[in-house]
């Protein structure tokens, strides 16, 4: 159930300082309000109250604002229109949607000579024969009733079958207060047939306990029970949650009559269901496996956010472009750089990326972009990676861990030829440049000259004159 409190009234007080001695107008709508009180003490000199869409029974303690011109209690659970003959200055009435079907508690407004405006649209009292003609004749001050204005040939034609009016308007009203009682007792039996099945007897006290002879010291036993019992619920099986929906379905789709009643069972459902889903949101999450129990680093992205991972030869470096969001404030972004990976955390989301190659955390740096909002990460290659220059040619280095580089990878898989590079002063090639001789000037093109062979000590002998006139032998 839910009070007027004056912290309520503060806080729908904004526009006037949040002081509620002189406001003259308050809004407490959709706040489920099951009771007026306190304004008529609080706020003298209000003007306008809206009150509309709550659970509001009854009309009571508005007889102290004199100055009131305009009251809302639209959608509410009001039967009978009472109390409000000490609003002098009302003028602006609006019970559109509740549950008036006692039209002739209409006659109290007769007090409020002021009154204008009247709106009963949607409440059973509408429904009777005669009840523009009731309404008309009763309120002689009205100038206009559901939106439609009261002219005064209407008004004549109302009065001069006034009697016959109101003896069908009573006939009609005793008909509804006794279907209205029948309603009341369904009710009272549908509830009670309920807490029967749950098993549950009232205390001493008005709660209802397991069992009749719990008492106070036996209350945190209760509670533990109850807690126990909505874990329980809160971990139903699959066949559980189908016989749950199976049970929402009906409770909306079971016809009924509209009633007081049948609106605050269909709002309390409503609340039970809001408190359970709040309840299972503050239920700790299972956390997030970010290292798995082998050590192997997981790749997360929980704000989903879009990244860029580029590797920067020119600086050996290792580039994570993050799209974090543009007017987010940066003290609530913390960045952890490791060597193998990345963690970054935004508003208590984990984003985190394993790095190609390892880095340098020391070295790195993070930078946010002033127009984009953007987190630039730069993170150098740890000493041994390969570094690759354009434009240069000479042999690629193998890293520390005794692995190629990835450019000679690369080579290898676009089927680059290798070629060696052999040092000339470890060897000599053969010179063919006097392989043939070389003509001299005067001679002619057909005389060569003849060069005697060299004499061999195995091949002469003595007494053997060389005769050049002889060819040699071949």
């Amino acid at each position: 159930m839910v009070y007027i409190t004056e912290e309520l009234v503060r806080r729908r007080a904004e526009h006037n300082e949040c002081e509620i001695f002189s406001l003259e107008e308050v809004s407490l709508h959709q706040q489920d309000i099951e009771k007026i009180e306190h304004i008529d003490r609080w706020c003298r000199d209000l003007r306008i109250l809206y009150l509309q869409n709550n659970l509001i029974p009854r009309i009571e303690n508005l007889g102290r604002l004199k100055k009131l011109e305009y009251l809302n209690l639209a959608l509410n659970n009001i039967e009978v229109i009472e109390n409000l003959e000490g609003c002098e200055s009302l003028q602006k009435l609006d019970l559109t949607v509740n549950f008036v079907g006692c039209l002739s508690s209409v006659e109290s407004l007769q007090h409020n000579i002021h009154l204008r405006e009247l709106f009963l649209v949607g409440n059973p009292c509408t429904e009777f024969e005669g009840y523009r003609e009731y309404v008309v004749t009763s309120l002689p001050h009205l100038k206009c009733l559901d939106g439609t204005e009261i002219t005064r040939s209407e008004r004549i034609r109302a009065f001069q079958g006034l009697v016959e009016v109101k003896r069908r308007v009573w006939e009609q009203e005793k008909e509804y207060l006794r279907r209205r009682a029948k309603e009341k007792e369904e009710a009272h039996r549908k509830t009670t047939g309920e807490q029967e099945r749950k098993g549950s007897k009232p205390g001493f006290d008005g709660r209802w306990y397991t069992d009749i002879n719990n008492t106070v010291p036996g209350l945190e036993e209760n509670k533990e029970n109850q807690e126990a019992a909505e874990n329980t619920k809160l971990k139903m099986t699959v066949p559980d949650l189908e016989e749950e929906q199976r049970r929402e379905e009906e409770f909306w789709h079971t016809p009924c009559p509209f009633t007081p009643e049948s609106r605050l069972e269909a709002h309390r459902h409503l609340e039970e269901k809001r408190k359970a889903k709040e309840k299972e949101e503050m239920k700790p999450k299972t956390p997030r496996t970010l290292i798995t129990a082998e050590g192997r680093v997981m790749n997360v992205n929980e704000p989903k956010l879009e990244f860029s991972l580029t590797e920067d030869e020119e600086n050996n470096a290792i580039v994570l472009d993050l799209a974090v969001y543009r007017h987010l404030d940066t003290s609530l972004i913390d960045v952890d750089v490791q060597p193998t990976y990345v963690r970054v955390q935004i508003k208590g989301k984990i984003f985190q990326i394993v790095l190609p190659a390892e880095v340098q955390p020391d070295s790195s740096s993070a930078q946010r972009s002033q127009t984009t909002g953007h987190l630039v990460l730069t993170m150098p290659r740890v000493e041994g990676e390969i570094k690759v220059t354009k434009g240069a040619s000479r042999p690629a280095r193998v890293c520390e861990t005794g692995r190629s580089s990835s450019s000679e990878g690369q080579n290898r898989k676009g089927h680059v030829p290798e070629r060696l590079e052999v040092d000339p002063s470890l060897h000599t090639a053969p010179d063919y440049a006097n392989i043939v001789p070389r003509q001299r000037a005067k001679e002619g093109p057909l005389e060569r000259a003849r060069t005697p062979p060299a004499a061999s000590s195995s091949s002469l002998s003595d007494g053997f004159e060389d005769d050049l006139d002889v060819p040699p032998l071949i």
